[in-house]
Formats: C-alpha cells, sequence, structure tokens
C-alpha cells in the first residue's frame, strides 16, 4: 500500500488533504502529515483521526514512499536539508512558488530521489482546484499518474512546460485573490443598494460560479458570453462601459504581469 507524506498543514497543503480525503482517492490510513503548528496537528487528528500524525519531516519521509513538500518557499531548502538522508527511491512533489525544476534537481543533488514541480490552488479545499503539473520531472509513469490522481481529485489539472509557470502562478495560483477581491467589491456594492449583506455576499459568489461553469461547460468564448448579457441599450452595457473606462481589463492584466514578474524574481533569487 502506497504511503502519502504531506509535510506542511497549512492553507493549501490542508487543502489538499482534504480534497483528496473528500475525494476517497486514498484512505487516511496511507496519509502521514507533519506540520510545525502543534495545534494545526492537533486540529487535523480531531478531524481526521486515522491519519499519522509525526513530530518530525525525517519521521515523516522514512514512512512514505511519496513526499508532498507543502511548506512556504522560503522554508523548502531546509526542510529538504532535514530530510535528505531518507530520500533514496522517494518521490518529492513541490509546490512551491518560484522553486524551479534545477532548484529542486540541485537541493536534492546526492540523493536518488525523484522530483515533481506542481503549482494548485487553494479551491482545492471545495474540490475546484486548478493545478498545473510540470511535465519535465524525474517521476516514473506510475508515479507520475498517481500524484496527477490527487491534483485530480481536488479539481482540474493540466501538464505544462516550466517556461509557462510564472504565468501558471499569476492566472490560478494567485487568482483566487483577485476573484475574492472582485466578490467582496460586487457584494460592497449591493449592500450600497440595499441589499442584505449575507445576500449580496451569496448572490456576488453565485454569479461568479455560474459565470465560470458557463465558460467551462460551454465552450463558447467569453466575450460571446458577454455579448449575450449586454442587451441593447439595457443595464449591463452602461455597466460594461463604465468598466471599459475604468480599465478593469488592463488592471487585471496588469496585476496579472506583476505577479508573474515576482514569480521569475523568486526564482532567480533562490537560483543565485
Amino acid at each position: 500500500m502506497r504511503k502519502l507524506g504531506l509535510i506542511g498543514a497549512g492553507n493549501m497543503g490542508s487543502a489538499i488533504l482534504r480534497g483528496m480525503l473528500d475525494a476517497n482517492y486514498i484512505k487516511p490510513s496511507q496519509v502521514v502529515v507533519c506540520d510545525s503548528s502543534r495545534r494545526r496537528m492537533e486540529e487535523l487528528s480531531e478531524e481526521i483521526p486515522s491519519a499519522t500524525y509525526c513530530d518530525s519531516a525525517i519521521d515523516l519521509a522514512e514512512q512514505c514512499d511519496m513526499i508532498i513538500l507543502a511548506v512556504k518557499p522560503h522554508f523548502m531548502q531546509g526542510v529538504i536539508d532535514e530530510i535528505r538522508d531518507v530520500l533514496d527511491n522517494k518521490a518529492v512533489v513541490s509546490i512551491a512558488a518560484g522553486w524551479t525544476v534545477s532548484m529542486l534537481a540541485n537541493a536534492l543533488e546526492g540523493t536518488t530521489a525523484t522530483y515533481l514541480r506542481v503549482m494548485p490552488n487553494t479551491p482545492a479545499m471545495v474540490g475546484e482546484g486548478m493545478t498545473a503539473l510540470c511535465d519535465e520531472s524525474t517521476f516514473s509513469k506510475d508515479d507520475f499518474a498517481f500524484a496527477k490522481g490527487i491534483f485530480d481529485a481536488v479539481g482540474r489539472t493540466v501538464i505544462m512546460p516550466e517556461r509557462l509557470f510564472d504565468g501558471v502562478i499569476a492566472i490560478s495560483g494567485s487568482s483566487p485573490a483577485y476573484v475574492y477581491m472582485m466578490i467582496e467589491a460586487m457584494a460592497d456594492a449591493g449592500v450600497k443598494e440595499g441589499i442584505p449583506r449575507s445576500c449580496a455576499y451569496e448572490m456576488a459568489a453565485q454569479s461568479v460560479l455560474g459565470s465560470a461553469l458557463m465558460v467551462l461547460s460551454s465552450g463558447t468564448h467569453p466575450a460571446s458570453l458577454k455579448d449575450a448579457v449586454c442587451s441593447p441599450g439595457g443595464t449591463t452595457i452602461e455597466a460594461v462601459e463604465e468598466l471599459e473606462r475604468k480599465g478593469f481589463r488592463a488592471a487585471i492584466m496588469d496585476a496579472m504581469g506583476v505577479c508573474a514578474e515576482k514569480s521569475r524574481k523568486m526564482s532567480r533569487q533562490k537560483g543565485e
């Protein structure tokens, strides 16, 4: 029975954990978890008592066949150094933004560990994540398929070359934050119009969800879907004109551009 280790159970790590368990992709008894926060470990052990919980990363690594490193990028090197001596023949998955394949290769040098870079996002917690898997991996075919299955269980996956990963971080890794800001703004506008706040959040969030599903399920270009909502001389086209006037598209594109550039800078700094 394959054992999967999760080092780091913060927002992203716990999203992956809960998502794959909720999808019944893996049994709790096959999962080993380690996190530096004792409180978080206690909370998870109450929620998922059948999983195994370790106080140290090296204890986890010794027990597992595949290890997901779900720690902040600046902790990655330290964690890898801590578990290096027991990584031979292990499969290592990194979800750290800015950590390139070459960085993983350098950090794991001297071991026979294989590695895979992935970029998930937090909607994995509700089974609607978007994860990119890097095709420049040293995983075996079976390990790659198993890892892909973990992220398939918590949403959608794509396989992409690493040269696109800075864009991946901008368009899916970080984008939930942009969408939450838009939902909050929509709800605030609803409250301004007299709609109760709880209703405003529900209406804004459901509208975003429904619109996204329309794009995914219909195969229709988003511009055509937008046009279908805009009646001649109607309310929607007034709103669209105002968004265009205020630079709505440009603001989104600029924000994603600085996000991707930050990812590039993080990679360069770690590679120096």
